[in-house]
């Protein structure tokens, strides 16, 4: 919604805006644009008396402000919905779908249409540091956008993504998320379905030749070409050196990806770029020497500060699949240094305890493990039995960070995983490793 903020904003709308909660990097940047934020949801905000209401799906009955424009039969809208009749009717859509990744693929797509001088418009969510925001009009027919498989609104219990309409389809990967509005993975795939339906006959679907699930989605019916990533008859990346792979189209060779990205999980995502490029009328060498200049997005393996030689990094990870394969990528990084991960299970489908049996695993690769327990419902402690003394569990946010700055040692790396702000850690944490020094 913040993102669509900024594109109304610079597409000459006078926006204004209210949450629950703003934190950045959102925050700054929408303030750093002029547009206005509400903490809250009073009705009170009805005297702002906009032509337009764009609803966001955080937004339930029983809202006051969302009651009152009810009551007086005001004009509003969803988000997905008025980006689409506004904005990308007549654009050239790239949308990027999967449970992960999405956000970090979308960000290198348009990456790298900017680069091969395309001047893409995107709306992604998080902040790309090529770019320093997440979302821009554009100058051309090009548009990059984060496809997201979550619910539209309380009115529209579509998938945001059926909205988009796209010419390029990239479908990272699937698997079980969002318990809180998918009953099971049947209901995933089925929405995922629709929007292969919506992708035209001279389009392109670029998809996960490794996922069965996709597989199983495509099945259902596909109109559309297929380029898969990951196998032999498709996008393939086979490493070379430390920071190299080979990149190959059906045994075709096209160049090495040299970057500073780590793990498997972000190969497969430049493949699913460097695929959908293509489409757009981007050659293969183009797109590796503009993710030569990739520098990641913000809350992606980001560092925050280093203190006395230990680094202290923010991810967005909250699914037990991102969780793995990104401390796998930092442990394949510092070979035999400690990593210390922290974790707040936050998001709705870790609340309900879906993937506590999932979480003790995906959390392997890591020495000592500190989880914040204060919004979960189910026992965490037993879920993370299996890791032994390595787990260690807080409910209170102060004592946590006492406790991890007490266990650090120079040279080890902490590994913040959040799909949130997480109060404050990152700060609170640099603060004690100074005082504990």
């Amino acid at each position: 919604m913040g993102g669509i903020a900024v594109i109304a904003r610079e597409a000459g709308h006078k926006v204004t805006g209210c949450d629950a909660a703003v934190y950045p990097p959102m925050s700054e940047q929408l303030k750093s644009l002029g547009i206005d934020l509400i903490e809250g949801y009073s009705s009170e905000q009805i005297a702002l008396n906009p032509d337009l209401y764009v609803i966001g799906n955080v937004v339930t009955r029983g809202n006051p402000l969302m009651e009152e424009i009810l009551n007086r039969n005001l004009s509003y809208i969803s988000g997905p919905q008025w980006l689409s009749e506004n904005i990308l009717r007549n654009k050239w859509v790239l949308a990027v779908a999967g449970t992960h990744g999405k956000t970090t693929t979308s960000s290198m797509l348009a990456w790298i249409l900017d680069f091969a001088g395309m001047e893409p418009g995107f709306l992604i969510g998080g902040i790309p540091q090529n770019f320093g925001l997440s979302a821009r009009l554009g100058k051309s027919s090009f548009f990059v956008i984060e496809a997201d498989e979550y619910d539209t609104a309380f009115f529209d219990k579509r998938s945001k993504f059926v909205h988009f309409h796209p010419r390029t389809a990239i479908l990272n990967n699937l698997e079980f998320d969002h318990a809180d509005i998918f009953s099971d993975m049947a209901a995933i795939e089925q929405q995922f379905h629709y929007l292969v339906r919506t992708v035209p006959g001279n389009g392109i679907i670029v998809s996960n030749g490794r996922e069965e699930s996709l597989e199983r989605v495509l099945r259902k019916g596909c109109w559309t070409a297929v380029e898969r990533i990951g196998v032999a008859q498709g996008w393939q990346a086979e490493p070379v050196t430390d920071d190299g792979s080979a990149i190959s189209f059906q045994g075709e060779p096209h160049g090495i990806l040299s970057w500073n990205l780590l793990g498997e999980h972000n190969r497969m995502n430049a493949l699913a770029a460097i695929a959908a490029a293509r489409h757009a009328g981007v050659p293969a060498t183009v797109a590796l020497e503009a993710l030569r200049q990739f520098k990641n997005v913000k809350r992606r393996m980001e560092v925050r500060g280093e203190v006395r030689e230990i680094t202290v990094y923010d991810d967005f990870a909250h699914h037990p699949t991102a969780i793995r394969t990104t401390l796998e990528g930092l442990r394949d990084k510092v070979n035999g240094a400690r990593v210390i991960a922290v974790l707040e299970p936050r998001s709705n489908t870790m609340k309900m305890g879906v993937w506590k049996d999932g979480l003790a695993p995906s959390l392997a690769a890591s020495n000592l493990v500190f989880c914040y327990s204060a919004n979960t419902g189910w026992d965490v402690k037993s879920a993370l039995a299996p890791l032994g003394s390595k787990a260690l569990i807080h409910d209170d946010l102060d004592a946590l960070v006492t406790a991890i700055a007490l266990s650090a040692r120079r040279g080890d790396h902490i590994l913040i995983m959040s799909n949130g702000a997480f109060g404050g850690v990152h700060e609170k944490l640099l603060k004690a490793l100074e005082e504990y020094r």
